[in-house]
């Protein structure tokens, strides 16, 4: 069978979709990707077919959206109705912007397809694309992203749910013109309703791509709903780095340390994060694995006790450390839950901090704002998250989530069944 994959975004959003593509492969597939220009090498080099697909993921995202004062004026303009609108208008223009070209991208991927599977960003184009093409969607979700009570109890659950699908109407009517475009040029009627009803409508599978476990009550609360939004848990490949064998190294020459990871977005200042982040564990008499993302902090001076290093397998060091501290990415999060290690998140957008929630929730660690965090503020948090009864939580969480290996069979299984289920063998 021939399956189309296209996902956009950091190496978080791609390595998913790579993990599951390359079961496929493995099991006698053929699988094309499409991908952001900069993660061609990195899909390739797991043996998969890759095509560019946009803009590079620096160049789409404007950097002043993610800034720390964007935020603090959005958080002080939040009773007005154009803080809130203004804020999303802004992470949706690159969206409207490039939505045709991704567009043309995804219709010349699934040409001949069996099946289109795609990420989070630019899953309505491509709902248009596979029901152009009549074949079966599956989309990757890998957060809770369909209307739902669950959120930590920040609301309740009536009114979450309300706010979550509001939320869906004023995207879709924000996002209506690029969709309308694409959807004449590809003869298909003009949309009534938002993109979410419509993809539930054509029996889409919303793949789940984290651990039911992280949100003990969905699947309940789903269940009595005509959709399919299966879990199979975090979808990562594991990759070994040239680092390594020598974190391994530093970690057994003394006592466990607290390991700081960062994503893809860069911390404003590295060298006041490595000053904090060697303060607090100096005066807690820890050590720290610091773990570089889209940071460079290889120029910066550091003592004995902290050791900065690039990216790193979390899989293989998470359980050889104390505590992992890093900026809730979902693949990260399932990492240290896996890892059965407490964990501080410290967050700087939305899907992060909905991760920092359920850690909180799960009694497994504790979430702050990044942009809020203090050398103060991090000493209060690890001296929680480094308590008996949170490492306790900590391993008995673990032991409930699903592997790797687990959840890309569980993954590659359900696509496999889906394509058959349209009689394509």
């Amino acid at each position: 069978m021939k399956f189309a994959l296209a996902c956009y975004g950091s190496r978080g959003d791609i390595e998913p979709c790579a993990a599951v593509g390359r079961e496929l492969l493995n099991r006698g597939h053929e699988v094309r990707m499409a991908v952001p220009p900069e993660l061609l090498d990195f899909v390739q080099s797991a043996g998969l077919e890759a095509m560019p697909y946009g803009p590079n993921v620096q160049s789409f995202w404007d950097a002043e959206f993610l800034r720390k004062s964007t935020w603090t004026d959005f958080r002080h303009n939040f009773w007005k109705v154009q803080g809130p609108i203004k804020l999303l208008r802004a992470a949706l223009e690159p969206i409207n912007h490039h939505w045709a070209q991704m567009g043309t991208t995804l219709r010349s991927l699934a040409d001949g397809a069996d099946l289109l599977l795609t990420g989070l960003t630019f899953r309505e184009a491509a709902a248009n694309v596979a029901e152009y093409y009549d074949i079966p969607l599956a989309i990757l979700h890998h957060f809770p992203v369909r209307a739902h009570g669950q959120l930590g109890r920040i609301l309740p659950a009536p009114l979450t749910r309300s706010a979550m699908t509001a939320m869906e109407w004023v995207v879709w009517r924000m996002t209506k013109d690029a969709e309308d475009a694409q959807r004449r040029a590809l003869g298909l009627p003009k949309a009534t309703v938002p993109a979410p009803q419509r993809i539930a409508r054509r029996g889409a599978t919303e793949i789940q791509g984290y651990d039911e476990v992280c949100f003990p009550e969905l699947a309940t609360e789903w269940a009595k709903e005509e959709v399919r939004r299966p879990f199979v848990g975090t979808l990562t490949m594991e990759l070994s780095t040239d680092a390594d064998s020598q974190v391994a190294s530093w970690i057994a020459a003394g006592t466990p340390p607290i390991c700081f990871g960062f994503g893809s977005i860069p911390v404003e200042s590295a060298a006041e994060t490595v000053s904090m982040i060697s303060a607090a564990c100096a005066h807690l008499g820890e050590r720290a694995l610091i773990c570089s993302g889209g940071t460079d902090f290889s120029e910066i001076h550091h003592p004995d006790h902290v050791k900065v290093v690039g990216t790193v397998n979390y899989a293989a060091t998470f359980p050889a450390c104390r505590a992992a501290v890093h900026h809730g990415g979902a693949g990260t999060t399932a990492a240290s839950l896996r890892a059965g290690v407490p964990t501080l998140i410290l967050w700087s957008t939305d899907d992060q901090s909905i991760w920092g929630t359920q850690v909180k929730t799960l009694r497994v660690g504790a979430v702050r704002r990044f942009s809020e965090t203090t050398q103060e503020s991090l000493m209060e948090d690890l001296r929680q998250i480094l308590a008996p009864e949170c490492a306790t939580r900590a391993r008995e969480i673990g032991s409930q989530m699903t592997t790797s290996a687990e959840s890309v069979a569980r993954a590659a299984d359900l696509l496999q069944d889906l394509a058959r289920s349209r009689g394509r063998v």
